[in-house]
């Protein structure tokens, strides 16, 4: 059977969570990974629930067939993104640090989700590993502004070269520079403000073109 095809998928934000999960639990976990490694974590707290509903309306998923995540950490929008997702739709969550990867793993129970360590830079293997297609949305809470300008030009060219036609690519950022990597690529982004989290995040979309 392909990956890319799944039984019925629990219902309901509570079901995909495994016990001993919470904000609070989160939070530390977050903090610990931000106070070893702050240039790596976007910031010291996880995404509000405000922020993730930003987040999963800019993605519109009603559509998605192939989503995937950059940058899940402890996973709070990885279960909003999975709460807005089709029951037939697959979500590759893909970080480099092996203690967020592993954390999904034991506390996301839905067969939807495939969680992958290891850099975006590597996208199209990734897919091809899961046996997955162009993605229909790619969300990314990498943040760009501590990365090397190389690094960033590698990402989003992964990006835009992996991302279906009329794909969403969905980054919040506190900072504004992945929008000078981007633009060259995809064009002008839509752009929000989340004021109700810790920092505030900027929301960019940008939709790759048909042709």
């Amino acid at each position: 059977m392909s990956r890319t095809t799944t039984a019925a998928t629990p219902r309901g934000g509570d079901r995909i969570v495994a016990p001993g999960s919470s904000r609070l639990a989160d939070g530390m976990a977050f903090l610990r990974e931000f106070l070893s490694r702050p240039l790596a974590v976007a910031s010291v707290a996880p995404s509000s629930v405000f922020l993730e509903q930003r987040v999963v309306q800019a993605a519109a998923l009603s559509d998605a067939r192939v989503v995937v995540e950059l940058g899940p950490g402890t996973g709070g929008t990885t279960r909003a993104l999975l709460r807005a997702m089709a029951p037939q739709a697959r979500l590759l969550a893909i970080d480099l640090n092996p203690r967020f990867c592993e954390r999904l793993r034991q506390r996301i129970a839905d067969p939807r989700l495939v969680v992958q360590e290891g850099s975006a830079v590597d996208l199209a293997l990734h897919l091809k590993h899961w046996q997955l297609s162009a993605p229909d949305v790619v969300v990314s809470g990498i943040p760009f502004s501590t990365l090397p300008v190389d690094a960033v030009q590698a990402v989003v060219a992964s990006i835009k070269d992996c991302l279906a036609p009329e794909g969403r690519f969905v980054a919040y950022q506190l900072r504004a520079h992945v929008a000078d990597y981007t633009e060259p690529h995809l064009g002008v982004p839509q752009v929000d403000w989340e004021w109700r989290n810790l920092p505030p995040m900027r929301v960019f979309r940008w939709v790759k073109p048909a042709a």
